[in-house]
């Protein structure tokens, strides 16, 4: 869908200047994604790898963060190659319903409710990121942490629309819970891509 230069405006890398690679395609269909015009594949110019390293071969971060949509509706082994011969650090953001591929230094699982994510996933997650836009997804949250890895962080991020309505739910819970960290879309707040 789209190639860009920017700084990581959500969970544990917030802050960090990285290249975005956003690829289009999503069948998961959540109502408050900030993203829809990502879901339809077929509304992007189709483009090869060659093309995307190429984008990206000036990069002075050497951090990539693959998103989309959801990126792994596709195999991602040969672009994972390609951008691991150039010594990039790999970021992989995914709601994890579909089986991995790639390889990366770091995986920001965000699950969604309307389709689990993958058992494996959810043991390979460094991050977990679950969007909350009312007080009962706490207990989705709930139940996936469960599932991951011992080391995995936590995050709760409120859902953009809603975020003021939500966020004093989300500091009562964190202090009562402090496994939890909270993540903002901090990239709205600074109103960068």
């Amino acid at each position: 869908m789209e190639t860009f230069y920017s700084i990581q405006g959500e969970g544990y890398m917030t802050g960090k200047a990285a290249w975005f690679i956003r690829i289009g395609g999503c069948d998961i269909g959540c109502k408050w994604c900030d993203i829809k015009e990502s879901w339809d594949a077929n509304l992007h110019t189709l483009t090869t790898v060659e093309d995307i390293v190429e984008q990206i071969s000036d990069n002075p971060s050497k951090t990539v963060v693959i998103t989309g949509g959801e990126p792994l509706i596709y195999n991602l082994n040969y672009l994972c190659e390609e951008l691991k011969k150039m010594g990039l650090k790999i970021c992989l953001e995914t709601s994890g319903c579909y089986p991995l591929t790639g390889y990366y230094d770091w995986i920001c699982l965000s699950p969604k409710a309307n389709q689990y994510p993958s058992k494996d996933l959810l043991l390979m997650a460094d991050e977990l990121k679950v969007i909350i836009q009312q007080q009962n997804d706490i207990s989705w949250a709930e139940e996936n942490s469960q599932k991951v890895k011992e080391k995995c962080l936590l995050y709760l991020q409120p859902e953009w629309s809603n975020y003021k309505k939500i966020m004093p739910v989300i500091v009562n819970y964190v202090k009562r819970n402090p496994k939890w960290s909270i993540s903002l879309q901090t990239q709205k707040f600074m109103n960068i891509p």
